[in-house]
């Protein structure tokens, strides 16, 4: 597996040796460095990282004092804004280990969260704090939160403020509504502006690149979700390799719209960006026409994303005038961007989206395509100090070139397994050529030149009379169709093949006339007939989780419903 080196950027080594600090420590140094510098901008508000660091000292030193001591879980349950950066750090610099939680979830799953983590503290929104408040107050007395931190998002911004950066207005009642704060059942509710003006001073800082630093929460196919133990080592790596393999400075202007609670945006938009002593330029939701403003207006050189986020900019009426030239880098993953698309960055904008792979198990990535050498469709090479290999599923033999089977992952990267859950741990890791290898569950090949590509999840196949259709091939050439937008591929029942294909269609403004008639005989011309969809359901939108990838399970749950 030395065949992709010969694409790798020539003034990266292989291998990287990374600090041997805390994350904090990252921010600390940015903060000595450059005091004056903007940190975050959001919504028209700018923090310098003088500002950043000493809030973050204030919250700490209030997490201390309300008992949070070294390794305890503190849930984190926002969207994107100022105030998560510094919660995030805060509990950080409190030796305290952070529990991201998807701001979309309500009471009845957050209690999983505060139950299964342990934790005793959370900061949230005053949109969400009733949810936390009745998650907690379901628990039994002695699985509580003892202290819930309450910011309204307005805490760190002029909600009155107007302009290009000020919120669209479809957003201007959420984020300038004050909540009352909730009750919480044997506990203390605390509003954030008292939190950082209570004087406490912020402990002494203990922790190292070996003890726990986040606890995100991954759902798998079956059963509640898992915690991931990841410790400051494995998300010290990717965050400082991935500002080295994005050729991140202290000018590096991102554009922060992936979700702060999922991993990617954690690790290669938060962390990497930190630790670069760069700019973040924070949106709480995606907005297709302020994404656009702020690019151009910020000057935003580097845009972690979704592709679905791309797709939606590059339908916008307004998208021609926008200013995308101060953009050098633009990339992401959880989804394949489609070939049509990139090809039209590349052509018009002289753009290269670089797709990458990694899950919540190593930190956001274990694959990227270098920047100089990237190929389409494609989850890149393996990342700076990282081995991966393609095995069968059963036998767990290495496949040989061009030949599918499962992904494996062995890198400093990878977490140390999941929280209480010794039997789901075992089951995920694996001992090859002597060392422990991570089991990702997704198919995927290796090419000649040693880029991986996906094939599918090994839960998600269609079998037609046989014939393996793998979804994820079949929506990305529809995508080349002019008519489609999005489309998901999920499986049908069929008394003759017993499976046959179907897509869910979101169809572009313009080609709203398009019929399922026409896209099927486009298919016909342009895949194998075994791949052609029997069936095409048109939908307004396609169901997204807070990641902003496609829940193809919901889909594919509605349809055995339906024909049950």
């Amino acid at each position: 597996m030395r065949t992709h080196f010969k694409f790798w950027p020539k003034t990266l080594p292989h291998d990287l040796a990374v600090p041997a600090t805390s994350l904090w420590h990252n921010l600390r140094v940015s903060a000595e460095r450059y005091p004056d510098k903007v940190a975050i901008v959001f919504l028209g508000r700018e923090t310098t990282y003088r500002e950043l660091a000493a809030q973050v000292d204030a919250l700490a030193g209030t997490l201390h004092a309300m008992g949070v001591q070294r390794g305890d879980r503190v849930i984190l349950d926002m969207q994107n804004s100022a105030q998560l950066v510094v919660a995030h750090f805060a509990i950080l610099r409190a030796n305290a280990v952070v529990v991201p939680v998807n701001p979309m979830n309500r009471a009845e799953e957050i209690k999983h969260y505060i139950s299964d983590s342990d934790a005793k503290v959370a900061i949230t929104t005053g949109d969400l704090a009733a949810e936390i408040a009745a998650a907690s107050d379901a628990l039994p007395p002695e699985e509580r939160l003892a202290h819930l931190i309450v910011t309204q998002f307005s805490d760190a911004f002029d909600a009155n403020a107007a302009g290009p950066e000020a919120p669209v207005e479809a957003w201007r009642d959420w984020l300038a509504t004050r909540h009352p704060l909730p009750a919480l059942a044997g506990g203390q509710v605390t509003a954030w502006t008292d939190a950082l003006s209570a004087g406490h001073p912020a402990p002494e800082h203990t922790v190292g690149a070996g003890d726990m630093a986040l606890l995100p929460y991954t759902s798998g196919t079956t059963g509640l979700p898992k915690g991931c133990i990841h410790l400051h080592s494995s998300l010290m790596h990717n965050a400082v390799a991935g500002m080295y393999w994005g050729q991140a400075t202290s000018e590096v202007v991102g554009l922060v719209v992936v979700p702060l609670f999922h991993i990617t945006g954690i690790v290669s938009v938060l962390h990497c960006t930190v630790a670069a002593s760069g700019t973040m330029v924070i949106m709480p939701r995606w907005d297709r026409e302020m994404a656009g403003r702020l690019i151009s207006g910020r000057k935003v050189t580097s845009w972690t994303n979704i592709p679905t986020m791309v797709v939606d900019l590059l339908a916008s009426p307004n998208f021609a005038s926008f200013d995308m030239s101060s953009l050098s880098y633009i990339g992401g993953g959880g989804a394949a961007m489609p070939q049509a698309v990139a090809q039209r960055l590349l052509e018009q904008y002289g753009l290269r989206y670089i797709e990458g792979y990694g899950m919540t198990e190593t930190s956001a990535p274990s694959h990227s395509n270098p920047m100089d050498h990237p190929k389409q469709q494609c989850l890149g090479i393996p990342f700076i100090s990282t081995d991966a290999r393609v095995v069968d599923p059963d036998t767990l033999k290495e496949q040989p070139v061009g030949e599918a089977g499962e992904i494996i992952v062995h890198g400093p990267q990878v977490f140390q397994g999941y929280w209480k859950r010794p039997d789901a741990t075992a089951d995920t890791f694996i001992e090859f050529e002597g060392r422990r290898f991570l089991r990702t569950g997704d198919m995927g090949r290796v090419d000649e030149d040693g880029y991986f590509f996906i094939t599918d999840r090994l839960k998600r196949m269609i079998n037609a009379s046989g014939f393996k259709v793998w979804p994820a091939e079949v929506e990305l050439l529809m995508y080349k169709h002019p008519a489609i937008q999005e489309a998901c591929i999920i499986a049908t029942k069929d008394a003759y093949r017993g499976e046959s294909v179907k897509a869910v269609v979101v169809l572009r403004p313009t080609h709203q006339d398009t019929t399922a008639e026409d896209i099927i005989g486009w298919c016909r011309e342009n895949m194998a007939v075994y791949k052609v969809p029997r069936v095409v359901q048109f939908v307004d939108s396609l169901p997204k989780s807070g990641s902003g990838k496609v829940m193809w399970r919901t889909l594919q749950e509605a349809e055995e419903k339906a024909a049950a």
